[in-house]
This record gives structure tokens, C-alpha cells and sequence, in this order.
């Protein structure tokens, strides 16, 4: 697997596979250098993670996707443990994510050393659990 920074080019294919990011919000982040894409040993997508910082100063991952023929493959950690080391060698000290109370990702992530941290509750979906976790 490779894991790449999105570029203008991605563009089209950042908006059609995350519905969740605004529009507007695809080319900041590119220029950011805070979209990673996925690539298969043949340099096809195979899924994407992007960031962004809880109070503009806590790398906090927002989204984690690898499609579904290449799950529980190591391909999920291989992507978290190179954003760590990318924010760990940026000066951060601390990660964060999150992940709603009816999914199986908060095992993923307490796997990968984060802790719960606090919740949010919101009307329209389950409860959000906050992790963090230090960098060494």
C-alpha cells in the first residue's frame, strides 16, 4: 500500500467518495496537505483519511475510509500509525478522533493505544465518543 497527499488532480474523486466534506471544503484541505489517499500496490484508490485540529491546535482525525474488499488487511493502521508519525515529526504531542457509539471503529482505534475521552451527545444519532491518544 501507498499512502499519497491528495492533490488538485483528486479533486472530482475526493467530492464523489466522501459525502460527508463540504464542497468547499476539498480544496483547502488538499492545499492543507490534510487529505492522505490510499493506493493498491497497482496505484488504484483504495480509500482515503483526512483531518483537521479540535480547537485549531489538536490534530484531529475526521474520516477513515478503505474500501470494503481491502479491510482487515493492516491497511487501517499502516494509514493511522503514518498521520502519527506525520504530526508526531510536525512538534504535536497529541492525536485525537472520534467514532459513534454504534460502531465497531471505537475497537480499532482502543487497539491502536486511544483512550476515551468525553462524549457528545446529539439529537439525530448515537452518542459520539472522543478519543485521544499521546504521542510518545
Amino acid at each position: 500500500m501507498k499512502i499519497t497527499y491528495a492533490t488538485e488532480q483528486d479533486f472530482e474523486w475526493v467530492r464523489e467518495k466522501d459525502r460527508h466534506l463540504h464542497e468547499q471544503l476539498i480544496l483547502p484541505k488538499i492545499k492543507g496537505k490534510e487529505i492522505y489517499l490510499l493506493q493498491d500496490e497497482n496505484g488504484e484508490k483504495i480509500g482515503w483519511m483526512r483531518y483537521g485540529y479540535f480547537w485549531d491546535n489538536t490534530p484531529f482525525m475526521n474520516m477513515i475510509w478503505i474500501e470494503e474488499p481491502y479491510r482487515s488487511k493492516g491497511f487501517g493502521k499502516i494509514t493511522v500509525d503514518f498521520w502519527e508519525n506525520e504530526m508526531k515529526r510536525q512538534g504535536h504531542t497529541m492525536v485525537m478522533t472520534s467514532t459513534q457509539a454504534d460502531e465497531g471503529s471505537q475497537h480499532f482505534y482502543r487497539k491502536l493505544g486511544y483512550k476515551d475521552s468525553g462524549c457528545l451527545i446529539l439529537d439525530s444519532q448515537a452518542l459520539e465518543i472522543m478519543l485521544t491518544k499521546q504521542l510518545a
